[in-house]
């Protein structure tokens, strides 16, 4: 499997291209603020063909690329009902203005095809599966993409802004909820296997079983056994 991962635009925000390997199809996790460069150079790159664009939450740093990404190669995007709203009123969803010169730069909007996500859906995509799992507290939205174990890959979770090394998911914002973001951490994070790699919206990637010792705000959280996909 080939993962390629970059920070785009003001925040910092990780992008992620998915394909089975270098010369397949793809499908594109998160392109954020200026986000749409780094995707077409990874495109290029990997010899990469876009199938879908696949979004954590709909925050405006990791939605603001998905108009001229998905606009560019005519695929779909997938984000879960409840954070729709956002692509077209990223303010109303930081609950005030980002300010109008960064404003400037975006293309605010749908794209021309839009898919909802629920909850437990398996999505078919690039000959790869995604186990979608509601995951609510950084917004009411968001959603963590999970890729099994295969051949000597470990299983991979895009957990957005749920989880992050050492910290979480803030829950300040329109929408935002702590008790929440860590009723989806036990839910979602904790049953995972140790060995799950975990591949955040910020910062570098980890695993469950670090998190699990070292991460203070999973400590006490009550959780089911552990699980595969």
């Amino acid at each position: 499997m080939l993962i390629a991962g970059f920070p785009a635009g003001a925040w910092g925000t990780n992008c992620y291209l998915v394909a089975p390997a270098a010369g397949e199809e793809c499908v594109i996790i998160d392109p954020g603020h200026q986000a749409a460069q780094g995707v077409a150079d990874a495109l290029e790159k990997h010899r990469l063909k876009p199938v879908a664009v696949v979004l954590t939450h709909g925050h405006i740093d990791h939605v603001a690329s998905v108009v001229p990404v998905c606009g560019a190669h005519d695929v779909p995007a997938w984000i879960h009902p409840r954070d729709r709203y956002m692509m077209s009123d990223p303010e109303k969803a930081l609950g005030r203005s980002i300010g109008m010169p960064l404003m400037g730069e975006l293309t605010v909007g749908e794209p021309d095809d839009v898919r909802e996500l629920a909850d437990g859906a398996r999505l078919e995509l690039a000959g790869m599966e995604f186990g979608v799992a509601h995951a609510p507290g950084h917004t009411k939205g968001s959603v963590t993409f999970r890729m099994p174990e295969a051949a000597d890959v470990p299983q991979v979770l895009f957990s957005g802004d749920l989880l992050f090394a050492g910290s979480v998911g803030r829950t300040d914002l329109p929408g935002g909820d702590h008790a929440e973001l860590l009723e989806s951490l036990a839910r979602v994070c904790l049953p995972l296997d140790d060995s799950t790699v975990v591949l955040s919206g910020h910062g570098p990637q980890t695993t469950i079983g670090r998190e699990r010792a070292s991460n203070p705000y999973l400590h006490g959280l009550d959780t089911a056994p552990r699980r595969g996909m």
